[in-house]
């Protein structure tokens, strides 16, 4: 160590005071830096061409701080670190370092220039986290997501074009499979009409293939819309398949795909556009390259992918113009293998633009091809195709006011007949060989004799009903035998004409015996169509007249299911209040091709109480304790329904037309009147009821489905004439029944009802590690009624009436709902299996009612994508 006599030598002393001044200097100039912010903004270019350079990294040596230049090659960088050198790396491009100056604002344009070398050499050593910030992908997606409106062809004035589109599906095997199958071996013509050209390893054998080429019309004020469609072809099943409906499932299935809109409905299922608004919060951006096409314009390749690799969302490449319209010029993109979605091994989506004189752009192209399969690695299943072209683009052309009139689709005279040389010129694109055969070899198959047989076979499994002979069909199956505890062990036997026998006009019967109570019951009617067209053809106009004998549940109504069916034998609870019903039925119903639908009717109904079921009223002549029992009541009632079903799909089945569900509402509004008098009915009441149908699409949160009701009864009338509100006590979940409301445990001449059924889709069990795999689907289900009783309608208050129904040890079973709504929820798991849906039910209010049930298990079959 320095003694104080070592300090006091005139050299240390001087050297100590110049390094005292020297350290002290530059700690100060460094606090002064460390202090200040340093800025470095500019652009870097290639050095050759002179283009933006986008996504460089610019960063400072050494330290964490670092910035990508945008979309225009631009950048910012900000530091309070006390560096004098920033650097540039772009892959293929030489790395440049420069000197800059600490603590001040400077503006550096930078040049870089290729390096094949180093792009044929580039090694990545690590991955860096993923952010939206200072990533010029999301700031091009920004400005994508700001033009979209710009870039539809909404901002045209008038927009016209013609489209073409094929749709297409196909068995898929490996060729030897397909060709040994035994039900194709016999069909040489079929097993040779092969293509290899589509999926690696594989063969498509096309069975269904549809053309059609219209004219479309837009106008944007006042907003209108007219197609025209010129021609459609298409292969015809005949009459073991509803050829229109399967059509529109097809249509349902493969929709047109705007990738400007934030939701793209595929398959049954919303899909997040890579564009949506929102689109940065659930995608993953990356800026890959830019591209010049041979017209000498410059895009931007962008890859996305969804941050949840389960979610409904894409995987692929987005091609975007550079030229300040930032709009869409190409898209390729698939579904990923994690995608909660049956059935679906692969699914591809491609799209292209063209552009306009006015400098933007139009769809020109789409292509959606889906193959579908049991399992991922099975070599069966079926491959799908819908290819749209658009030509000859018109924009801003006015178009007379007299062109939007009418209905928004209207069909050329000739659109089912243009002959094949008008198809050779008319196409935008030629069929392969393969598909031009479709046509001719499934018209010959539908006339052999042993597809027949095999075709009735399969229809008589799926749809219940088999030929005996070319004019009869016997059925429903599933009827044949079931039980109940009023009629015990129940056999029926029913049949109908088929549209061999007559398109006009239809026959139908059955006869049923119960052998517990031994009395037959029958049904037989007949429909009679005013049209050229089959009694079940859209838009249909029919009388319908019939006579039935049978028992029935007193408020249970079923979707698409006969009451007899035998799985719905099996019940909970007591369930022994029944009634035998004879009724004389006419109606007419007269569809519009708008979807608007009357039908008009006229019923007699004579009802008699079976089972444990009583119609009792106390009477002036009889005391309380004894009260006079009724065998029966009569009415005759006038009924009018008006439906609307806006854009409306469905499949037409032997018994029921099946909807495929869309975003537009369904309006139904009944209306009957009892005429007092007439045919010996009893009572004058009017009724009116409204029920309104929505499904409302959540994006990435699934689907809801809300059905509202309310109606009123006029008149004073005894409670089998009020409204008698739907229960279940079925072990099959129904959706527009309460689950655990016991049959007439409710009735009411005022009420109004709402059943919410939330769909999450995979959103909550997609984010589970154990429960992705399983692509499993959450339900949530809430049900409200609240109604009253009037005065007038009560029996207690008017001795003519009948008394409520109540249970052998003399306990009330039907009440009313004065004090506070009914109310049950449930929440389940779909999907299991990938066809069945289980739901725990909760019945939340009236839990002191007797014989009821607070909670229960329910399942249904769901077959969806």
């Amino acid at each position: 160590m320095f003694s104080d006599k070592h300090i006091h030598h005139p050299y240390i002393k001087w050297l100590l005071c110049f390094l005292l001044v020297l350290f002290s200097g530059t700690m100060v100039s460094q606090v002064k830096a460390q202090g200040m912010v340093t800025t470095v903004k500019g652009s870097v270019t290639d050095a050759a061409t002179n283009e933006p350079l986008i996504g460089v990294s610019v960063f400072i040596p050494g330290t964490n701080v670092g910035t990508s230049t945008d979309f225009e090659g631009k950048y910012t960088l900000k530091t309070n670190q006390f560096k004098d050198k920033i650097q540039f790396s772009y892959v293929g491009y030489k790395t440049a370092t420069y000197p800059i100056k600490p603590g001040e604002e400077q503006v550096m344009h930078v040049k870089l220039g290729s390096d094949a070398k180093e792009l044929a050499e580039v090694v990545v050593t690590g991955k860096r986290r993923y952010s939206n910030k200072n990533n010029p992908a999301v700031d091009l997606i920004r400005e994508i997501v700001a033009n979209k409106a710009k870039n539809r062809p909404e901002q045209y004035s008038f927009v016209e074009y013609e489209q073409y589109e094929k749709t297409q599906m196909s068995l898929v095997n490996t060729p030897e499979k397909l060709k040994r199958n035994i039900f194709l071996r016999k069909y040489d013509f079929i097993t040779s009409n092969l293509d290899t050209t589509v999926i690696k390893g594989k063969a498509i054998l096309p069975f269904f293939i549809q053309e059609d080429i219209s004219q479309h019309y837009y106008r944007k004020a006042p907003e209108g819309r007219k197609t025209v469609v010129k021609a459609e072809k298409k292969v015809d099943f005949g009459e073991y398949i509803d050829n229109k409906g399967f059509t529109s499932y097809m249509q349902h299935m493969y929709r047109d795909i705007d990738i400007y809109d934030n939701n793209i409905m595929i398959l049954t299922n919303q899909f997040l556009s890579p564009i949506a608004d929102m689109a940065p919060t659930f995608y993953k951006f990356f800026l890959k390259d830019t591209v010049t096409t041979a017209t000498g314009q410059q895009l931007a390749r962008l890859q996305f992918e969804p941050r949840n690799p389960a979610a409904f969302m894409f995987t692929g490449n987005l091609y975007v113009t550079l030229d300040g319209t930032y709009a869409v010029q190409r898209v390729a993109m698939e579904v990923s293998k994690g995608v909660n979605i049956n059935w679906v091994r692969d699914l591809k989506i491609n799209l292209d633009f063209e552009q306009n004189p006015d400098g933007r752009y139009h769809l020109s192209k789409s292509e959606l091809k889906t193959d579908f399969g049991i399992t991922q690695n099975s070599d069966i299943g079926f491959y799908g195709e819908r290819i749209v072209s658009y030509k000859n683009y018109k924009v801003n052309e006015a178009q007379p006011a007299t062109l939007f009139e009418g209905d928004a689709v209207v069909k050329a005279e000739n659109t089912y007949s243009q002959d094949d040389n008008f198809w050779l010129v008319s196409r935008h694109d030629t069929l392969s060989a393969v598909e031009a055969r479709t046509y001719t070899n499934i018209d010959s198959l539908v006339h052999m004799k042993s597809f027949r047989r095999t075709m009735d076979w399969a229809t008589a499994l799926v749809a219940g009903y088999k030929r005996v002979g070319p004019n009869i069909e016997v059925g429903p199956m599933n009827t044949f035998y079931s039980f109940n505890p009023v009629e015990g062990f129940r056999l029926r036997l029913g049949g109908r004409t088929t549209t061999n026998f007559s398109k006009k006009y239809m026959l139908e019967t059955y006869a049923a015996y119960g052998f517990k109570d031994e009395q037959w019951k029958y049904y037989v009617g007949g429909t009679y169509s005013l049209t050229d067209r089959s009694i079940f053809e859209f838009p249909v106009r029919a009388i319908r007249a019939n006579y039935q004998k049978d028992t029935k549940i007193p408020g249970q109504e079923l979707q698409f299911v006969q009451e007899d069916n035998f799985l719905l034998s099996f019940k909970r609870g007591e369930n022994d209040k029944w009634l035998y019903n004879e009724t004389y039925n006419i109606d007419y119903l007269h569809e519009f091709e708008n979807h608007f639908s009357y039908r008009i009717g006229f019923r007699n109904w004579r009802q008699s109480p079976a089972g444990s079921l009583e119609y009792t009223r106390v009477g002036d002549t009889a005391s309380e304790a004894e009260p006079m029992p009724l065998h029966g009541l009569t009415t005759s009632e006038a009924t009018l329904e008006l439906r609307w079903a806006p854009n409306e799909q469905f499949f037409q089945g032997k018994l029921y037309r099946t909807p495929v569900v869309n975003r537009y509402p369904v309006l139904t509004l009944r209306g009957t009147a009892g005429i007092k008098g007439l045919f010996g009915s009893q009572y004058e009441y009017q009724n009116l009821a409204l029920n309104i149908y929505k499904r409302f699409y959540l994006s990435q949160l699934g689907y809801t489905d809300v059905v509202t009701e309310g109606g009123y009864t006029f008149g004073q009338v005894p409670f089998p004439l009020l409204t008698i509100h739907r229960a279940n006590q079925t072990y099959s979940y129904q959706l527009q029944s309460y689950n655990l409301m016991n049959f007439l445990e409710f009735v009411s001449d005022q009420y109004a009802s709402i059943h919410i059924d939330h769909t999450f889709n995979g959103f909550i069990f997609n984010k589970v590690p154990l429960l992705k795999k399983t692509k499993l689907r959450e339900f949530v289900t809430f049900k409200a009624l609240y109604g009253k009783v009037r005065e007038e309608n009560r029996p207690e208050n008017n001795p003519e009436l009948f008394r409520f129904p109540t249970f052998s040890d003399g306990r009330q079973a039907t009440y009313t709902l004065e004090n506070k709504p009914y109310m049950e929820a449930s929440v389940g798991v779909g999907n299991i299996f990938k066809f069945f849906r289980v739901d725990v039910v909760k019945r939340l209010t009236y839990l002191d009612h007797p014989n009821v049930s607070d909670i229960g298990i329910r399942g249904r079959f769901k077959f969806d994508f």
